[in-house]
C-alpha cells in the first residue's frame, strides 16, 4: 500500500500523508527524483512497460523496479578525421564536422541503450556507439566520394564533397533505422600528404613563374604576333594581285589561241579554196589542151605566128636551119642582116 502511494501522488489525498511516505522513502533510499533538461527525452520504464515518456520532465520514481532512459534530443556536432586514396591513387586526410540530432527517440531506445543509473550516468556505453557508428557512416560514404574525385579535385572540392556525403547520408537505411537526422556535414580541411604537397607546391610555384614571364613578354608577343598579321597581309595582297595577273594573262592567251584557232581555220578555208579553184583551172587547161594535145608543136607555132612578131619567126627558121645543118652546103649570114633581126631586141641600140 505505501509502494502504491509513491508511486502516484493522485492517490493520495492528504498532503501531510503524502509529505511523511516521500520523506520515508528517501530515509530508505528506494525513492528517486527525475528532472530532465528541455532537451532530453526521458523515458520511465517499470515492469516492462512505459509508465510516461516525453521531454523536460520531472516525476519521482520507484528505483528498484524503475529504469529510466534519456536521450539527447538537442543536436550534436560530431568532429571526424579520414584518410583515403583519390581515383588518382593519391593519399587526401580530410578533416570535417557530423551535425545530427535525434528526431525518433522510440527507434533509438530500441536498438541502442540510453538507460541511466540513480547517479545520472549511463549504464552502459551505447551512446558512445552511436557516435562511433554515425563516424563510421560517414567515413564510409566519404570515402565512396573521394575515390570518384581526382586529388586537385577533392582539394578544391570540399563543398560539393560535403553536399554528395550529407545527400548520401540522409538517404542512408543505417543512418535512419537509428531514428536520427543528419542536419549537415561540412569539411573543415583537406590535405595531401607531404611529398604530394611539395610537388603540388612545386608545380603552382612553376605555373606563378610561368604566368609572371608570359606577362611579361606578352606586349613583345603581341608586338611580333601584330607585324605577322601585317605581313601575312601583305603577302595575301601580293598572292591576290598575282592571282589576278594570271587570270588576266590566261584570259590574254585564251584570247590569243581562239584568234590563232580562227587564223588557222581561215588559213585552212583559204588553202582549200586555192586549191580547189587550182583544180579548177587546171581541169579548164587540160580541157583546151585536150583538143591540140596530138598536133605538132611546130604547127601550132605556124599558127601562132599569124600577128606574131617577125623576129620569132626569123629565130624558128634559124632552128630550122640549124636542125638541118646537115643538108646545108654553105650559107652566108650578112651583117645587115643580123643588124636588122638585132634592131629591135630589147636592150640593144642601133648602130
Amino acid at each position: 500500500m505505501t509502494r502504491a502511494l509513491l508511486l502516484d501522488r493522485k492517490c493520495v489525498n492528504d498532503t501531510s500523508v503524502y509529505r511523511t511516505l516521500i520523506g520515508y522513502a528517501k530515509e530508505a533510499d528506494v525513492f528517486e527524483y527525475e528532472k530532465a533538461a528541455p532537451t532530453t527525452h526521458v523515458m520511465h520504464f517499470s515492469g516492462g512497460r512505459i509508465r510516461r515518456q516525453g521531454a523536460g520532465l520531472a516525476f519521482w520514481y520507484w528505483s528498484p523496479s524503475a529504469t529510466i532512459v534519456e536521450i539527447p534530443l538537442a543536436s550534436v556536432a560530431l568532429p571526424f578525421a579520414f584518410t583515403g586514396a583519390t581515383r588518382d591513387f593519391q593519399s587526401a586526410t580530410l578533416q570535417g564536422q557530423l551535425t545530427y540530432r535525434v528526431t525518433d527517440p522510440g527507434k533509438l531506445a530500441q536498438l541502442l541503450d540510453f538507460s541511466i543509473r540513480p547517479s545520472g550516468n549511463y549504464r552502459t556505453d551505447d551512446p558512445l556507439k552511436l557516435r562511433e557508428r554515425l563516424t563510421q557512416a560517414a567515413q564510409i560514404h566519404l570515402r565512396a566520394v573521394v575515390q570518384q574525385m581526382d586529388l586537385r579535385d577533392v582539394l578544391i572540392g570540399s563543398t560539393r564533397i560535403a553536399g554528395e556525403v550529407l545527400t548520401r547520408m540522409r538517404a542512408s537505411d543505417a543512418v535512419t533505422i537509428l531514428g536520427i537526422e543528419i542536419l549537415d556535414v561540412s569539411l573543415l580541411d583537406a590535405k595531401p600528404s607531404p611529398e604530394t604537397a611539395r610537388a603540388l607546391e612545386a608545380e603552382a610555384r612553376e605555373a606563378l613563374l610561368r604566368r609572371a614571364d608570359e606577362a611579361i613578354y606578352a606586349p613583345r608577343q603581341a608586338a611580333v604576333e601584330e607585324e605577322r598579321k601585317i605581313k601575312e597581309t601583305e603577302l595575301n595582297t601580293q598572292i591576290a594581285v598575282e592571282l589576278k595577273n594570271r587570270q588576266i594573262r590566261e584570259t590574254k592567251m585564251a584570247a590569243d589561241i581562239s584568234v590563232e584557232e580562227q587564223r588557222a581555220a581561215l588559213i585552212a578555208k583559204r588553202a582549200d579554196n586555192e586549191k580547189i579553184d587550182a583544180d579548177s583551172k587546171a581541169y579548164a587547161l587540160e580541157a583546151t589542151l585536150r583538143s591540140v594535145r596530138d598536133i605538132d608543136w611546130k604547127t601550132l607555132t605556124a599558127l601562132s605566128a599569124t600577128g606574131a612578131d617577125p623576129r620569132l619567126t626569123i629565130a624558128l627558121a634559124f632552128r630550122e636551119l640549124a636542125e638541118n645543118a646537115e643538108k646545108i652546103g654553105q650559107l652566108n649570114i650578112t651583117p645587115d642582116l643580123l643588124q636588122s633581126l638585132l634592131a629591135g631586141a630589147p636592150g640593144t641600140e642601133p648602130a
